[in-house]
């Protein structure tokens, strides 16, 4: 999962059901006798094996699985596999796409090299030139200046890196070099290749306010840039696709309930829990729910590419016919649900609001003993559902674990509790759909009860 962190308050907002007679369980309030509470759901959750998904994850996690790299191509094939092995209809939907591979980069000032980093998609080159500062790199700044062949020095600030580029370059300049206008590091990027750009390096807040300084004092100096081996390859991904159709076909809803997770992960990490726990949960719940009577069609989608910007769930959203679209119920999205080291399960939806997903799903987490509450934010895989009009939710451990996006992201951080917990509650809202005695979102003969839940301020930490 790609995940920009953001600061998180702790502060909890009470918010109602909005559909149907609220049956309130407070967070801190007694729960229902666990045998009431799982009534509804035995049928599944009495079924569902923790050592199972532990297994899945051991297997996915042996090493990274970038996306369209052969290591990725071996979960797809092992994740199909075991849908095919439990029965389902199953396709794997090859995509391309563009991969960036970041260049080499070197920079060199009055003789002295200095630290760099590269900015996504900037062009390769190395120039040689005199260095200019050019302010904050605004067309204001710029403007009038001779910058031809000339080394653009630009702080941090205000406009986007892609403009600082484009301006100094339009000015003459044949490279540039971005100072941080805060301690730290820049990670960033132009967002798009174009042919417009020059070579783009970025420095450190203290580099560059040394060669600000020497610059305004009058002193020449002569800078190298270097970007070397930076370059976009057309690359294929997979989604893996598996579908139960309704085994009551006379009372078939035409409804569709599709249940997503993310196959890839990003380079050097085994992505134990971002997001082979996911997946494994997902495979779980398909083995159980295999031979369950249903009167709704449940599509199991593991994407892949998601770490490079959800590109395999665009790709599976844009596949599907408006009907298609018109009859999904709900999307359950299940990234990073396994570590140790996170925080509770909490439910996001893009929009920051209750929807059918939710509202299931925390009827089913005061069921199976973990009421749940909800908040704002995307960057998963139930974006594309969302923006096509489709109900959907991340179901995510909040804050997520301190190795996140490392080599550290590994199998022996896995809980096998929380693995269960996450495969009991949406397997509950699940089946509360799918169940032949339905339908559910209407009616039930032993319906559980909606429930109070609340909404917390600030996206994951």
């Amino acid at each position: 999962m790609v995940i920009r962190r953001k600061p998180f308050a702790a502060l909890l907002i009470a918010a109602s059901l909005a559909v149907g007679v609220p049956a309130a369980y407070a967070k801190d309030a007694p729960a229902p006798p666990a045998q009431a509470q799982k009534a509804f759901d035995n049928k599944i959750i009495k079924k569902i094996k923790a050592d199972n998904m532990y297994n899945h994850i051991a297997h996915l996690a042996a090493e990274p699985r970038v996306a369209g790299t052969e290591a990725e191509w071996n979960a797809v094939q092992y994740i199909e596999e075991k849908f095919t092995s439990y029965g389902y209809e199953t396709e794997i939907q090859p995509f391309k796409f563009e991969n960036y591979y970041a260049p080499k980069v070197s920079v060199t000032a009055g003789g002295e090299t200095l630290s760099s980093n590269s900015f996504t998609y900037t062009p390769n080159g190395v120039v040689t030139a005199d260095l200019v500062y050019a302010g904050l790199g605004r067309v204001s700044d710029v403007e009038g200046m001779d910058l031809t062949g000339k080394i653009a020095l630009i702080q941090r600030g205000e406009i986007s890196f892609t403009e600082k580029v484009l301006n100094a370059a339009k000015a003459g300049a044949s490279a540039v070099i971005i100072f941080n206008n805060a301690p730290g590091v820049i990670n960033g990027t132009l967002g798009e290749a174009n042919d417009d750009y020059v070579p783009a390096v970025a420095l450190s807040q203290d580099d560059g306010e040394r060669l600000k300084t020497a610059l305004s004092e009058g002193q020449a100096i002569s800078a190298t840039v270097s970007v070397t081996d930076g370059r976009i390859v057309e690359e294929t991904s997979h989604n893996v696709i598996a579908v139960k159709k309704p085994t009551h076909k006379k009372k078939a809803t035409d409804q569709i309930i599709v249940v997503g997770a993310h196959h890839d992960s990003v380079d050097g990490a085994p992505g134990a829990n971002d997001d082979a726990s996911g997946v494994a949960a997902s495979l779980e719940l398909a083995r159980v729910i295999a031979n369950m009577p249903t009167d709704t069609e449940i599509r199991f989608v593991t994407f892949g590419a998601e770490e490079l910007g959800l590109i395999g769930s665009y790709e599976y959203v844009d596949s599907l016919s408006q009907n298609e679209r018109d009859r999904i119920v709900g999307m359950w999205q299940m990234d990073m649900v396994g570590s140790r080291d996170a925080g509770e399960l909490v439910m996001f939806t893009v929009d920051g609001e209750k929807n059918t997903v939710t509202d299931l799903s925390a009827a089913a987490g005061v069921r199976t003993g973990t009421p749940l509450t909800y908040g704002q934010e995307g960057r998963s895989d139930h974006v594309p559902f969302y923006e096509a009009g489709i109900p959907s939710a991340l179901f995510i451990h909040n804050p997520v674990e301190p190795w996140y996006h490392t080599p550290e992201d590994s199998l022996d951080k896995i809980s096998k509790e929380k693995l269960q917990e996450t495969a009991e509650i949406v397997g509950a809202a699940v089946y509360h759909v799918a169940r032949p005695d339905t339908p559910a979102l209407e009616r039930a003969r032993v319906a559980p009860k909606p429930v109070d839940y609340e909404k917390i301020v600030g996206g994951i930490q």
